[in-house]
């Protein structure tokens, strides 16, 4: 069934803050029971990243607002408040999708004022989510950068990814081209209620392997740690494990933070499945987005010997307290900074 016959009304009025977003029409099919997709016409493509959060990039792109990954304790699930869509499951629920933001990128690119930078890709939601593979934004906006000569980095828990492993061959030819899989999870059942949208940790396991094959140095974020859920050392230890056998050049851990409508949200579900950890999760946030600092210390030293053990640490950091998001990740080679998100 064709996606231009699932058209629905893209002037009903659900969605008002749509208003603001260049709409075009909304699009349903049986291949994605319960999403819509929300096709927009972009103003922008390029996002300049705010000073003040110290982050070791200052542009980004992001083909896609919401995410069918579902992840419950996804950062950017505030972000969807602007539409007048919730943080919950319109997040999972309502796609937006750029379809002009490869073009509109190729004009912000051949600016005179662009000089280069280097930009992010998947800072914000997965640029590989299952869709991709109907909307094929990624190919126009990787071949935009490499042929602006504009380095750039990709950071993904999608398998698609493998798709486009060729074309990121020959960009890299022209550009700086970084590589991170995003894999925090080594028991798929607990990843299947956290993570339901994503590819299995087998599937991932296997993106790292064929990435490092094709001549990249594929740079692995655990993350977000768990606490009481993926922090033992018998699941770090066969994460890692897992990772470094399939060709990763190093790791970057830090614990879950929970901020702004994320936090009920996990909470929401962590609740429903395990109630026994509420109490322990009140003491460990409290009333705001981190865990406590010993928490963090606890964590880095468990993961610490483990880093070392499997070969981990001559190009991966671990990230820790509540200044871990901007710039507390020691990473050996400078361009895999670049790989690097928030949650």
């Amino acid at each position: 069934m064709r996606w231009s016959d699932q058209s629905v009304d893209a002037d009903d009025g659900a969605f008002p803050g749509f208003a603001r977003s260049g709409l075009v029409r909304s699009v349903q099919t049986p291949e994605f029971e319960g999403i819509t997709f929300h096709e927009v016409l972009a103003k922008s493509a390029l996002n300049r990243v705010p000073e003040a959060s110290h982050l070791p990039f200052h542009f980004t792109v992001n083909t896609f607002r919401g995410c069918t990954h579902a992840c419950r304790y996804c950062f950017a699930r505030p972000t969807h408040e602007y539409l007048d869509l919730d943080a919950g499951r319109d997040f999972d629920s309502q796609v937006v999708v750029k379809l002009n933001v490869a073009a509109v990128l190729r004009r912000e690119l051949r600016r005179r004022s662009w000089t280069r930078e280097v930009v992010a890709l998947g800072t914000n939601t997965d640029p590989y989510q299952r869709a991709e593979g109907r909307y094929r934004l990624m190919p126009g906006v990787i071949t935009a950068l490499a042929e602006s000569r504009t380095p750039f980095s990709i950071l993904t828990k999608g398998t698609l990814l493998r798709r486009d492993l060729p074309l990121l061959r020959q960009a890299a030819g022209q550009v700086s081209v970084s590589i991170g899989i995003s894999l925090a999870f080594f028991d798929a059942d607990l990843q299947k209620q956290i993570e339901p949208g994503t590819p299995s940790p087998a599937a991932r396991l296997a993106l790292i392997r064929e990435a490092a094959d094709a001549g990249f140095a594929p740079h692995v974020m655990v993350a977000p740690v768990i606490p009481y859920l993926t922090d033992s050392s018998s699941h770090l230890d066969e994460l890692l494990g897992a990772i470094g056998a399939a060709g990763a050049s190093g790791v970057t851990a830090f614990p879950m933070h929970l901020r702004g409508a994320t936090k009920p949200w996990f909470l929401e579900w962590l609740a429903a499945e395990h109630p026994a950890l509420v109490r322990r999760y009140r003491g460990l946030y409290g009333r705001g987005a981190y865990v406590t600092p010993e928490y963090s210390s606890w964590l880095r030293e468990r993961m610490r010997p483990l880093v070392v053990r499997h070969g981990l640490a001559g190009s991966g950091g671990m990230r820790g307290d509540a200044a871990d998001d901007a710039d507390a990740t020691p990473v050996a080679r400078p361009e895999l900074q670049q790989a690097l998100t928030l949650f």
